[in-house]
């Protein structure tokens, strides 16, 4: 059987792809198969959630083994294969590819032909530019903020040895009311 997924992007309007992969083929092959089609790097811990209609996580597939609660069935992408937790056309996916920022994928099983095999996963429509897989333009933006705090507030001129009396001085905070504090 081949099952035939469409991967969409809460980020970006036109971006879509279509891959095209064995239903016994692993989620590794699949993530794999979609990191190529996005042209992201391999270097990044990913995960699988299986979901029910509204999107809600159901069953995380993850890329390395996580220790987890007896409780809880533990699926490794190596080792299950998508027909194990996938089989209904309109079955919902997350492909989570960022998990700082927890950014991912929403893939829709839209079609399974039987009959058919498929060796090899590929991307069979690719449309729009993927988001970028790294947003490393956030760190830099929240230093400008933090940056930009601090100057508001003039945190900029404390140094690590505190605050000395002359520029406590407009405060009007009396040593009596340290000593009244229970510190």
């Amino acid at each position: 059987m081949i099952y035939k997924f469409i991967l969409l992007s809460d980020e970006v309007d036109n971006f879509m792809r279509e891959i095209q992969i064995d239903s016994e083929a692993t989620f590794m092959e699949l993530h794999d198969a979609i990191l190529d089609s996005v042209k992201y790097g391999k270097d990044q811990i990913t995960s699988f959630f299986v979901c029910d209609d509204s999107w809600e996580k159901e069953q995380e597939i993850t890329q390395i083994e996580m220790d987890t609660s007896s409780e809880y069935d533990n699926y490794v992408m190596d080792d299950t294969k998508l027909e194990e937790l996938i089989s209904d056309e309109g079955q919902k996916v997350l492909f989570v590819f960022d998990m700082m920022n927890e950014r991912s994928f929403f893939m829709e099983l839209r079609e399974v032909k039987t009959g058919v095999d498929l060796p090899v996963a590929k991307c069979t429509a690719s449309k729009g530019t993927a988001p970028k897989q790294i947003l490393d333009d956030l760190f830099m933006d929240f230093t400008a903020n933090a940056k930009a705090f601090d100057a508001t507030l003039g945190l900029e001129d404390f140094d690590d040895e505190g605050v000395d009396d002359e520029e406590l001085g407009d405060l009007n905070i009396s040593d009596d009311y340290f000593a009244d504090q229970n510190y």
